[in-house]
C-alpha cells in the first residue's frame, strides 16, 4: 500500500497497553489500537494518558493505526 492511501487522523491516548501498544480514541468516538511507526519506535519518548497523537490508518483496517507524532 502506498503512503498516499493512508488516512491521517488525530486522537487522544486513553489506555497504555503492554508491548508498546496504545488504545487511542478519535474525535468521533472510534477506538483504535495503535503503535509507533518507523523511527519513532527507536525513541518513542514518554506517552501519557490524555496526550494527543497524530496517526496513520489504512482504509482497509480502521481498527489499527500507527502513531506518527505526539503532541503533549
Amino acid at each position: 500500500m502506498a503512503a498516499r492511501d493512508a488516512i491521517e487522523v488525530e486522537g487522544r491516548v486513553t489506555e497504555i497497553l503492554p508491548h508498546a501498544l496504545y488504545r487511542v480514541t478519535l474525535a468521533n468516538g472510534h477506538v483504535v489500537l495503535a503503535h509507533f511507526k518507523g523511527r519513532a519506535r527507536l525513541n518513542p519518548g514518554q506517552l501519557n494518558l490524555g496526550d494527543t497523537v497524530r496517526m496513520e490508518m489504512t482504509p482497509f483496517d480502521l481498527s489499527n493505526g500507527a502513531i506518527i507524532s505526539n503532541k503533549k
